[in-house]
């Protein structure tokens, strides 16, 4: 089996500061990232999110934590750099995972108000805020 590495890009807006918005954000985020990509967590090298300035209530990689299979995921938080006129309350990550084959197709989910920061990536899902 030939193994390769693979960036895997992806974000979502909360609908709030808070940690129960920033959590459900998280959680739809990383759900679809795994559904989508067919993940397994173990394959998972390292995952870093970036938030904006706007969101402090909790960090996105505590959340992630708490999934299964991602206690041994190497995780960091940073907040994303600010421009003025960016998306407010968004969480990005950029995930670095080993993958089967070099031709193994990525799904890089895009939700919410995200989806206008990639719209080529973007994939139109329930739920839209």
């Amino acid at each position: 089996m030939e193994w390769t590495v693979k960036a895997i890009r992806g974000a979502i807006t909360a609908s709030d500061n808070t940690i129960e918005a920033i959590r459900e954000a998280v959680t739809e985020l990383l759900d679809e990232l795994e559904a989508r990509n067919k993940l397994d967590p173990e394959l998972i090298i390292s995952a870093t999110f970036s938030v904006t300035r706007d969101l402090d209530a909790i960090f996105p990689a505590a959340i992630a934590r708490q999934r299964p299979h991602w206690e041994n995921v190497p995780l960091l938080d940073v907040q994303h750099m600010y421009v003025q006129g960016d998306l407010e309350r968004c969480i990005r990550f950029l995930i670095h995972v080993n993958v089967a084959s070099p031709h193994t197709e990525i799904y890089h989910p895009y939700l919410r108000h995200a989806k206008n920061l990639r719209p080529d990536l973007s994939f139109t899902s329930v739920g839209e805020w």
